[in-house]
């Protein structure tokens, strides 16, 4: 599996899976089976309500807890230091695994981002958290930790596709050793019976969702695509044995449309 180093000096995979929308044992046997088929990096968040399955799947998946990297996330509804501290605390203990790699806070609190990131920072320092980051920041928001930040944050995770190339975003993550990633990298399938990206895909013998995942990796952006489907979770994981020529890579960076599943971070400004 392909990894970055973080600006802290740990290894991400680049690619994993996102979990959100699967509850219970389905979403234990859908981890579980991804784990099998080599994926190492789960992402979840505390308002997925799945925290417990990513943790039960990981304990009985049978692979050292060092090889596999758990991300989760700060509910919105936790504002503030304290209520910070609190949330970590609480996935800490649903997820039940000894540590946490990555946390981050889902989305921009509009008043309480500074507290919120100093706790991060106090987490991290006690040595509780690996790597500590941010979900849908925008470089306004990102400029704002020059103020008041220790730590800069390992990873933005942001809605990342050929159809929405926040390019702007990249490059200042990446001035700044912020590992940038994408969620709903496959535009949650609302763009893959495009033909020119059918036609790309013909091209390399490859499927549009491997090609728009190959797309984001060329861009050095890690990405968590979804699914609970063993097929479409072989499929995701089956993109290093081709790389996109320059010209395609051009081709696909001009389907950029400003297309947003979520709500723009902006918003929150």
């Amino acid at each position: 599996m392909l990894q970055t180093t973080l600006n802290n000096g740990h290894s991400m995979p680049m690619l994993g899976l996102g979990v959100s929308g699967m509850y219970g044992a389905d979403a234990v046997r859908a981890i579980r089976s991804a784990l099998t088929i080599g994926y190492r990096l789960i992402d979840t968040a505390a308002m997925y309500d799945n925290e417990a399955a990513v943790g039960r799947a990981v304990r009985e998946s049978g692979i050292g807890r060092a090889e596999i990297f758990v991300t989760t996330k700060v509910k919105d509804t936790y504002q503030g230091y304290d209520s910070t501290i609190r949330a970590f605390e609480e996935s800490l203990n649903r997820i039940n695994c000894g540590y946490i790699d990555l946390y981050l806070l889902h989305w921009p609190s509009r008043s309480h981002r500074r507290e919120m990131w100093r706790a991060m920072e106090t987490l991290h320092q006690q040595g509780r958290i690996r790597s500590i980051g941010v979900c849908n920041y925008p470089i306004p928001l990102l400029e704002e930790f020059q103020d008041y930040a220790d730590i800069v944050p390992a990873v933005n995770q942001v809605e990342f596709s050929p159809y929405l190339y926040s390019e702007d975003l990249l490059r200042y993550c990446q001035g700044q050793g912020i590992q940038l990633q994408a969620y709903s990298p496959l535009t949650q399938g609302k763009r893959l019976d495009d033909p020119r990206l059918i036609a790309t895909a013909i091209k390399y013998g490859k499927t549009p969702a491997q090609i728009m995942l190959r797309w984001i990796l060329h861009h050095g952006v890690s990405a968590i695509p979804k699914s609970n489907n063993v097929r479409r979770l072989r499929e995701n994981l089956d993109i290093f044995d081709f790389d996109l020529l320059p010209e395609d890579l051009a081709r696909l960076d001009g389907f950029h449309e400003g297309l947003r599943i979520f709500d723009d971070p902006m918003n929150y400004i």
